[in-house]
């Protein structure tokens, strides 16, 4: 009897536990050929961090497969076919992707691939994108709803997943001898990352929350100066951990638990969102906003420089724009501020700020970026409303008491070095209202 062959694609699924993918790729004793793909779209895409943490990822899976881990370079739909038909692989697994690029990606791997199956297993989610809808099959645009649903609906159990008993295909051995080439390189720019990548660290990260984070999260995750968010997104957002792991710990009645499982929701709102209504992506999900006056041209890009730098004046939307210029991370609520400000005090559209964010951030994530700018915009799903405007000194003295925060990233505050605000406030609040209720 012939032994059989298959080929499991990594994605955004950089771990060997909880993988369903692996799962369903190593059934009936079958032969497993790691591949990881680095596709060159991807990389000029994501900013240099992003791709350090994703390149460190893969060299720990690819020493936890005792270098069993075939990297190729090129586009997959060209890479992939030819991987597969080289070992002899009857099917290619894959962890399920339901991003714009990641269908057009997917969709093209198909039909390249001909008579060899593409396999989707799993989500990189709690409750995969289209699983919660309404009663009569429509998806949600709201999120308290969603959310009722999303806990009535549930979730499987982590899959018992390692690499210990599957029978892994040495690329090395296969590669020569089928045309594939030697095993690539795996980059490695030399950037400087705040938390190390992969499987082990976000195991390692996620535990020490349980134990030392959790219990205060409803309450201090809402404050920059303090360290009491879990910093698990760039491994969610690469998979170096699932979801279905960590929620396993947030069972039990406290409030940091339901606030932690509730970011989860969010996080499958969003990625469902994006799955259903793929144009949102770039564009306003409410189109009445298509309307608004926005700010252009040189000036424009003068305030947009500034804001980027951490130069508009305004500290608490400083102190948040050096930190994820010097970290590529940002507190979630001085996310929420620095977005504020850019669309609502500056004028600028939700689209330069979102870009940005996207090229600086580690945790990166598509679903999540756009719709959380749309939400501070007031255009997206649950936006809000085009009359809440976030006062950048008001929010600081809540959620920054002592100014540590701050501080810490504007050494030179109180100095000449720093400069006057670039606007006033008060000013650009009316004018926002101005342009938000000419469309409302």
């Amino acid at each position: 009897m012939t032994t059989a062959r298959r080929v499991l694609w990594f994605r955004r699924d950089l771990r060997l536990a909880d993988l369903p993918a692996l799962l369903d790729a190593a059934a009936d004793d079958a032969e497993v050929l790691a591949c990881y793909v680095l596709d060159p779209r991807l990389k000029a895409r994501s900013g240099a961090r992003r791709l350090q943490f994703l390149y460190d990822s893969l060299r720990e899976l690819h020493s936890a497969l005792d270098g069993r881990l075939l990297v190729a370079h090129g586009r997959p739909e060209a890479r992939i076919p030819a991987v597969a038909r080289a070992v002899g692989a009857t099917s290619v697994h894959v962890t399920a992707d339901f991003t714009p690029f990641g269908r057009r990606r997917d969709d093209a791997v198909r039909e390249a691939l001909g008579d060899i199956t593409l396999e989707e297993s799993g989500s990189p989610y709690l409750v995969s994108p289209g699983r919660v809808t309404k009663d009569d099959g429509e998806p949600y645009k709201v999120f308290t709803p969603y959310y009722r649903r999303w806990l009535e609906h549930g979730w499987r159990a982590p899959a018992r997943t390692g690499a210990g008993r599957v029978r892994w295909i040495d690329p090395g051995d296969a590669a020569p001898r089928r045309g594939l080439g030697t095993n690539h390189h795996i980059p490695d720019p030399g950037t400087q990352l705040e938390l190390p990548a992969g499987e082990r660290a976000a195991r390692r990260r996620w535990r020490a929350f349980v134990e030392n984070g959790l219990q205060r999260y409803a309450e201090d995750r809402d404050r920059p100066d303090i360290d009491g968010t879990s910093r698990m997104s760039a491994y969610l957002h690469f998979g170096n951990i699932h979801p279905r792991t960590m929620a396993v710990d947030l069972t039990g009645d406290s409030p940091g638990r339901h606030a932690y499982l509730r970011e989860l929701a969010f996080r499958d709102f969003y990625a469902a969102v994006l799955a259903q209504w793929p144009r949102s992506a770039w564009c306003n999900f409410n189109t009445d906003f298509d309307a608004i006056e926005v700010d252009d041209g040189a000036a424009a890009e003068q305030s947009y420089a500034a804001w980027k730098d951490g130069r508009t004046g305004f500290p608490i939307v400083d102190a948040g724009m050096r930190q994820l210029r010097a970290t590529g991370f940002m507190h979630n609520r001085v996310r929420m501020i620095a977005a504020s400000f850019l669309v609502k005090d500056l004028h600028l559209p939700w689209q330069w700020g979102a870009r940005w964010f996207l090229d600086q951030l580690v945790d990166g994530d598509m679903a999540s970026n756009q719709h959380g700018w749309q939400w501070a915009a007031g255009c997206g799903t649950d936006a809000a409303p085009y009359f809440r405007v976030f006062n950048p000194d008001a929010q600081a003295g809540k959620f920054d008491p002592d100014g540590a925060y701050v501080r810490r990233w504007i050494p030179e505050l109180g100095t000449a070095d720093y400069p006057d605000p670039m606007v006033d406030h008060r000013v650009e609040r009316t004018e926002a209202l101005r342009r938000y209720g000419r469309i409302s």
